[in-house]
């Protein structure tokens, strides 16, 4: 990983406190650029070469009410002289832009924690609409917290008057003096940010100009106050060799996708309609066009998937992206692609639910419905990554098992993955598995239901392939000539088979994974962003000398072979999950186990804290 060093000099009567890991929240109004602000501090703390992870908390509202509750944006990470795997449970800084911001924000500080708030947005009316009946900065209510009330937005308006910019333009910039100041705080660069604002705004340098002011004048501000008595330092983390990026989890589905075309050599399809929080995998692969992407927004999500069913017909890669409400529309159409057997990856980034629930909020509530919310015997693979720079590798191997068994394969992602981002160490391209597709070329004896005996995948032919001309759609076809069959012992057949298909996929998987020893008093079982929470939780307490294991599945259907009889060598299973229990319900029908539900469905991930309690608990 490259390094920024920071040349800005410090101020003689500051000390500088070394820390091993820091918690940061910025919180504001939706329009206060928050999540810009958080994510430029993580890309100085990556480039700096700390371990980063995140935690982006939005509106669902395209613009909510300003100063109210419910507008309130917020962008949480944890950066470390150290390996983390979540945003953390409580904050060490809270940077609040507006009383709503502080209201909804505060119980996270930690005791003493660093409070930095924007005091000329604490005015009556403000204060009114976010729920005070008294400015909480001249009562005793922050007396806990090392608080420093800064007039972020006059101070703002002083460094950029020399831009012209008018009175709203200026007052917006006021993120970018709060990020400098907090810069300074923790011995962060501001060149890499400069430049990306200059990058950033260069069809409106006025605007790049003073945000760029605005950021060095909170820097210096900062460093000149003899408000801080001191700042802090969190050295590089030590980190596996190589090349790393910082990426969320939806920039790295869409990589994962680049990567899977150009190893192929097959052009892809990805058709979608846009819906939050999936919207940003469209974007992305738009940009791939020269390496034979292409991207089609369909006029509803039943016609996307069937516009990637009839892609893949064709011979192309294709995948669909969606979240909740479209994944519920998709349903007939993922029967279609399962009985026709053609090769294709649904991703489904989870949401709060149901209905339109809150569009912004993550949740692992779509599990059962991505194993049963079909009619028929309608089987399909489902994989889930683990976190945001997994999202690559479970993308590659959507796609190696979609066509080495000729089968839509669904990959269940989730709002926290989507939007969290981490250090990613960038993969050899070499190193992934082969993914050229086999297509069938000779014609004589041809069925297109004639199978690998090895896999039972059915041949993939092109249509207009001269000697291979044949049918598929939604009526059942007979399992030799092709033709639509009504048979009773044929359909027997075909549906066995299928079911048989995807189930010997458990063969072809790696195995399992186990934190701690194979055997013990308590196993923890988490899929999909719980993976972090999980494993901190069980180290803390393995390194306590507790009897606690923990797996972290990424393969939900079929299951790994080995995962029954790891199950039965510990007294009790725990299972957390971001919904009312749904991989405990299908744990316990698999394997006739006592799984233990641990259910949290605020639409918020969970907290290392609430799984290291349970496990206590249960110990």
């Amino acid at each position: 990983m490259s390094a920024l060093t920071n040349t800005s000099p410090s101020p003689t009567s500051s000390k500088v406190t070394e820390l091993e890991t820091v918690v940061i929240r910025f919180a504001g109004d939706s329009g206060d650029g928050m999540q810009i602000t958080g994510t430029q501090f993580t890309n100085t703390s990556a480039l700096v070469g700390n371990d980063v992870h995140t935690f982006a908390d939005f509106p669902a509202e395209i613009r909510a009410p300003a100063g109210t509750l419910p507008g309130v944006s917020g962008f949480q990470l944890t950066f470390s002289s150290h390996e983390v795997h979540t945003p953390g449970d409580y904050l060490q800084t809270l940077v609040a832009m507006n009383p709503a911001a502080l209201k909804v924000n505060l119980q996270d500080l930690e005791e003493n924690g660093l409070l930095l708030v924007n005091s000329n947005a604490f005015e009556e009316k403000e204060l009114k609409k976010a729920g005070y009946t008294e400015n909480p900065l001249t009562t005793d209510e922050l007396n806990k917290y090392r608080v420093f009330a800064l007039p972020f937005t006059e101070l703002t308006l002083n460094a950029v008057k020399t831009t012209g910019l008018s009175h709203s333009q200026a007052t917006k910039c006021k993120n970018f003096f709060a990020l400098g100041v907090v810069f300074w705080l923790y011995s962060r660069p501001v060149e890499q940010t400069l430049v990306w604002l200059k990058n950033k705004f260069k069809k409106h340098p006025e605007i790049g100009e003073a945000n760029c002011l605005a950021l060095q004048a909170g820097f210096n501000y900062a460093l000149t106050t003899e408000l801080f008595t001191e700042h802090y330092l969190v050295k590089k983390a030590k980190l596996q060799p190589g090349h790393y990026r910082q990426i969320t989890g939806n920039e790295a589905l869409g990589l994962g996708c680049l990567a899977v075309a150009i190893k192929a050599q097959q052009p892809m399809l990805l058709s979608g309609y846009p819906i939050t929080p999936a919207s940003s995998i469209l974007q992305q692969l738009a940009k791939y066009e020269e390496f034979g992407i292409k991207v089609f927004q369909a006029e509803d999500e039943i016609a996307a998937l069937c516009a990637a069913i009839g892609a893949a017909y064709g011979g192309s890669l294709a995948l669909t992206s969606t979240s909740g409400p479209g994944f519920d529309l998709k349903s007939e159409a993922m029967g279609l692609a399962v009985i026709t057997e053609l090769p294709l990856v649904i991703i489904n980034v989870q949401r709060a639910g149901p209905s339109t629930g809150m569009p912004t909020k993550t949740e692992q509530a779509d599990l059962l419905t991505a194993m049963y919310g079909r009619h028929g015997e309608c089987p399909i693979p489902i994989l889930a990554p683990a976190s945001p720079g997994d999202c690559f590798a479970i993308m590659v191997e959507a796609f190696r098992i979609a066509l080495k068994y000729m089968t839509p394969v669904i990959v269940l992602s989730d709002g926290a993955l989507a939007t969290g981002a981490e250090p990613w160490l960038i993969p050899n391209f070499d190193s992934l598995p082969e993914l050229t597709p086999t297509f069938h070329q000779n014609p004589e004896g041809f069925s297109p239901y004639a199978r690998n005996p090895d896999t039972l995948a059915r041949l993939w032919a092109i249509p207009g392939t001269p000697g291979l001309e044949h049918r598929i759609g939604g009526l059942e076809k007979d399992s030799q000539s092709g033709y639509v069959s009504y048979d009773p012992d044929n359909h027997q057949k075909m549906v066995n088979i299928r079911a048989q298909k995807v189930q010997g996929i458990s063969a072809d998987l790696p195995p399992l994974e186990i934190l701690g020893n194979s055997t013990g008093k308590i196993l923890v079982i988490g899929w999909g962003s719980t993976y972090g929470t999980i494993l901190t939780a069980v180290e803390e307490l393995q390194a306590l000398g507790k009897a606690v294991s923990a797996v972290h599945l990424r393969y939900l259907f079929p299951f790994q072979n080995e995962l029954g009889s790891l199950l039965k060598q510990f007294d009790k299973i725990l299972v957390p999950e971001l919904n009312l229990g749904q991989l405990s319900k299908l744990l316990r029908a698999e394997f006739l186990v006592d799984a233990i539900s641990f259910s949290k469905i605020t639409g918020k991930p969970f907290l290392v804290k609430e799984i290291r309690e349970r496990i206590l608990e249960l110990l």
